[in-house]
């Protein structure tokens, strides 16, 4: 398998050290279907990065083909930050400071090592197989890879050249497991984002057990603005903000981030479901900003909207949204938002109107998901989403 992944990487692409970008800082969670609402599994990512522009390209490969989200400006889908392929297999991670690395070896490689393996695995013992057999100074991983299936298998891979460890979900305390920029298996305070995983937790431990869902992930942990530390306005106080003047805060410590590229989150299936009823749902842009989009592997495709053009359209507006938000130039002042743009006491903030849009799409889903649809009926669904959430975001003034 080893030579396999190498021949397959340097067929598709060239694959320096600049694949993963720079400064890739992401919070994620993988959760087992024992956390969840209707015992499905689910992966979420906020994917913190420099390329800030994403799109989500279908890739038809075999065996297995796959949904992926991408650098806008690397659409081959042989790199991808995260992505759900036929079998109902699904993959997200997070870069690891504190696992080690050595002098001349390859690093940076996470994005080639996804795509790989959402081609060649179908399930997370798959993936593990695939790591055992690639370890070694060519890997090029020090990452958390976060993984399920279509058995309802979730876990997390700590993963260096040399080693790796796996934790599983299901066996954890409370079912899921959180993380951001450290592994477990590495010195203790190590690494990055402990701030943004305490915020996570407390969260995530304010849910009843077996509650967790899709809706929540999405809209009130992706898009969380609160601070570990620092006293932020809850979102419910947003509203009696005066529109009149700003009210600044920091939002660089947070789980939605300066650096926030894009959303990914993956609902999967029980055992003995139809893997084609996994979903991906992606929100393009800083998640405050956008609208997260269902998408199907089976569909064959992902909607213009989510790849069109040298910037997905859908991202080209929540962009557009972000300079509104953050209209302070500079990489200091820059990191500062004026909550006012979400919510304020006139009810011109964009956020509520969004919240209430995206959850009419989740309703949608589900009861289309409920009539088991063909391939062209989730192809045009995810169309019509797609166009629906451009247009909302064109309104937003």
């Amino acid at each position: 398998m080893r030579k396999s992944m190498y021949l397959f990487c340097a067929f598709l692409i060239s694959v320096p050290v600049w694949a993963a970008g720079h400064d890739e800082e992401c919070t994620t969670a993988v959760i087992s279907g024992g956390a969840t609402t209707d015992a499905r599994p689910i992966l979420w990512k906020n994917r913190d990065t420099d390329n800030l522009s994403n799109k989500v390209v279908y890739v038809d490969e075999k065996p297995f083909s796959y949904l992926g989200v991408v650098n806008a400006d690397n659409p081959s889908g042989r790199v991808v930050w995260g992505g759900l392929n036929s079998a109902g297999f699904a993959i997200i991670n997070s870069v690891a400071y504190n696992l080690p690395k050595k002098s001349g070896e390859k690093e940076d490689l996470e994005g080639v090592i996804m795509a790989d393996a959402l081609r060649k695995c179908a399930t997370v013992s798959d993936f593990e197989q695939y790591i055992e057999t690639n370890l070694g100074a060519e890997l090029g991983s020090r990452a958390n890879f976060c993984v399920i299936d279509a058995q309802g298998d979730a876990a997390i891979f700590e993963v260096h050249n040399h080693g790796y460890k796996k934790l599983d979900a299901s066996g954890s305390p409370d079912k899921y497991l959180l993380n951001t920029n450290f592994s477990r298996s590495g010195p203790a305070d190590e690494g990055a984002g402990y701030l943004r995983y305490d915020r996570e937790m407390k969260l995530f431990n304010g849910v009843s057990a077996g509650k967790l869902t899709s809706q929540f992930v999405l809209q009130d942990v992706a898009r969380d603005l609160g601070h570990a530390l620092v006293a932020h306005p809850d979102r419910a106080d947003w509203k009696s903000l005066p529109p009149s003047q700003p009210f600044w805060i920091h939002a660089n410590y947070t789980i939605n981030r300066v650096s926030t590229a894009s959303s990914i989150l993956i609902h999967g299936v029980k055992k003995g479901e139809d893997p084609r009823r996994a979903t991906l749902w992606v929100i393009l842009g800083e998640p405050v900003c956008s609208i997260a989009v269902p998408l199907w592997v089976e569909a064959g495709t992902t909607p213009l909207q989510m790849h069109d053009g040298k910037d997905a359209p859908i991202a080209k507006e929540a962009s557009r949204l972000r300079g509104i938000l953050r209209p302070l130039k500079g990489r200091d002042r820059g990191e500062y938002i004026d909550l006012t743009k979400l919510d304020n006491s006139a009810g011109t903030g964009w956020l509520p109107s969004n919240l209430r849009f995206e959850y009419d799409v989740f309703q949608q889903t589900e009861a289309l998901l409920s009539r088991n649809p063909t391939a062209v009926e989730l192809g045009a669904f995810e169309g019509e989403m797609a166009s629906r959430v451009l247009a909302r975001l064109r309104e937003i003034r």
